[in-house]
């Protein structure tokens, strides 16, 4: 690998964490400032929600100017974020609450993450040649879900009593700026985390790729970004990817959820506890993400889609498991296989966007189906849970989907193997 990538990795690395961490110090924001509880989730809706509203235009900018100069840029976005976070009273318009800010101010944080996200992943086709980036999504993906449980750990560990106890000591700083809550003293740390990434974005090295002038039109970004989407949907393997990792996260974030609700309900455990099983999914899908990166070549990444399946039945048979040990094993079955399937086609999606479109652009279409799908799937999950569904019949449910869908995937796969074959477009490079 080049110098460069191990860069781009710590960057990563340190903008994931903060991330993760301002994520568990902006819900113990609003639940010092007594927001309603429906508050909560509405965070990582309106997180996402930019990527799916910046989608148009934030392939663009990504494309405009050096990746490691993007990354710089959207990463100080979040430090705007964070500073909103801390100075909500001051930053919150006569008449709104200050719960109504810190979602506002977390917004920020998650428009910076938008246009992060392009430059993050369209590098990697600037930087490396096709036969490495298996390996190199392994190692991002990798890293990703260790910073995403270190990220949630530090935040729990910065807002608990003994942490928290000594960043407001009496003759502290913290005190005399106003800071006086668990939840304000992590922010200013956390912002310290970003500064740190947003100094290793300064070292990320200009790949040389040069893309043409970008346009600054919004109606023409749109129409730009409508015609790469069709772009992509339309090719015998972007299709087949896209679908694949847009069902993932979809699916994924859904599992966050579903996994808090049937360790309650199945398993009797309060969230502290069920937030463990979380992290020990991660654990599997880190695994599962470092296997493929070494034993699956770009070129026979398709040949993971049956893991899909599987995947979903895993998620059903769990219904029937009560013994913690077993509780431990399907949770990571479910990651090793999720990593398996993902790292592979996230490179192959790559790939193809590199070579249909440009780096940036196929990664904002990326990202505008995968969070189109968080949203979807959550607000699905949300009726389902509404309406008083028994978490059994939503497991069910929920690994048919996943299954049935693979399968329609792999037979559209079969289908366009017939009408020519596209596997020898893996690995040709851009002309």
């Amino acid at each position: 690998m080049k110098r460069g990538f191990y860069t781009i990795m710590a960057a990563q690395f340190f903008s994931s964490l903060a991330d993760n961490a301002l994520l568990i110090a902006a819900i113990a924001l609003l639940a010092e400032l007594s927001g309603p509880a429906w508050m909560a989730p509405l965070l990582k809706f309106f997180f996402t929600l930019s990527y799916v509203m910046l989608a148009p235009f934030v392939g663009a900018f990504a494309d405009s100017m050096p990746k490691g100069r993007v990354m710089f840029i959207t990463n100080m976005v979040k430090i705007v974020g964070c500073a909103m976070l801390l100075f909500y009273e001051l930053a919150s318009p006569a008449g709104v609450q200050g719960y109504v800010m810190v979602l506002v101010a977390y917004a920020v944080v998650g428009l910076g993450a938008a246009a992060y996200s392009p430059a993050k992943y369209g590098i990697l086709t600037e930087l490396l040649p096709p036969r490495q980036l298996v390996l190199a999504n392994g190692w991002i993906e990798g890293l990703t879900v260790a910073s995403i449980i270190l990220g949630v750990l530090l935040g729990g560990a910065l807002i608990s009593p003994a942490i928290s106890h000594l960043l407001l000591a009496p003759e502290k700083a913290y005190l005399a700026a106003g800071i006086d809550t668990p939840a304000e003293a992590a922010i200013p740390l956390i912002a310290l985390i970003y500064i740190v990434a947003a100094i290793f974005n300064l070292f990320i090295p200009d790949t040389g790729a040069h893309y043409e002038p970008q346009r600054t039109n919004p109606l023409l970004l749109m129409s730009d970004f409508w015609g790469c989407f069709t772009t992509l949907w339309r090719d015998k393997l972007g299709q087949i990817t896209l679908a694949v990792t847009t069902l993932f996260w979809g699916a994924g974030a859904t599992l966050q959820f579903l996994v808090l609700r049937w360790a309650e309900m199945h398993l009797g455990l309060p969230l502290s506890k069920g937030a463990i099983l979380q992290g020990i999914t991660a654990v599997g899908i880190a695994l599962g993400a470092v296997f493929a990166a070494r034993f699956i070549p770009l070129h026979r990444s398709l040949a993971v889609l049956p893991v899909g399946i599987a995947m979903g039945i895993v998620v059903m048979l769990m219904v029937f498991v009560s013994a913690m040990p077993l509780v431990y094993l399907f949770l990571i079955a479910v990651g090793v296989l999720a990593g398996c399937f993902v790292v592979p086609m996230n490179a192959l999606l790559q790939h193809r966007g590199h070579v249909l479109l440009s780096a940036g652009h196929s990664i904002a279409v990326q990202n505008f189906n995968e969070n189109l799908a968080i949203l979807a799937m959550l607000a699905i999950y949300s009726g389902m849970v509404a309406t008083n569904l028994s978490i059994y019949t939503i497991m069910v449910i929920f690994g048919l989907f996943v299954s049935a869908t693979m399968l329609m995937v792999m037979l559209r796969h079969r289908y366009n193997q017939s009408k020519g074959d596209s596997l020898h477009l893996i690995g040709m490079e851009k002309h």
